[in-house]
């Protein structure tokens, strides 16, 4: 199975990106690649087109997909109640290996401070 290529969006902090990147996954932030004033949209098609997997605490993007029908791009939605970059970082790194079977075929992982949602995609 390839390796898994993530975009997070503008509102998760650069360190968290720089921790997930000096743990081993391919991870760079929207203003590395799109205007840091990209829209959701705009996102989505630029991960839809490359198969890359957004990261977000932005809940637009699910409804974004449920109206859309894609079955592309993931998403991993993050709904948690702190918002420090070590430990969002440290909570991305529990849960990827766990969701990365579903993020490879399409889906919506939401994650809370207990919990782990799977939703495929397209939603209905």
């Amino acid at each position: 199975m390839p390796k898994l290529k993530y975009l997070a969006d503008m509102n998760l902090s650069p360190l968290t990106v720089s921790i997930l990147c000096h743990t081993g996954y391919d991870v760079v932030r929207v203003n590395a690649v799109l205007s840091s004033s990209a829209s959701d949209d705009q996102i989505l098609l630029y991960c839809r087109e490359r198969d890359i997997v957004v990261i977000t605490e932005d809940m637009d993007f699910s409804a974004l997909l449920a109206l859309s029908g894609y079955e592309k791009p993931s998403v991993i939605s993050l709904r948690l109640s702190f918002s420090d970059p070590e430990t969002v970082a440290d909570r991305l790194i529990h849960i990827l290996p766990l969701c990365e079977a579903s993020l490879t075929v399409g889906c919506v992982v939401s994650v809370s401070d207990e919990a782990i949602r799977v939703r495929r995609l397209p939603m209905g």
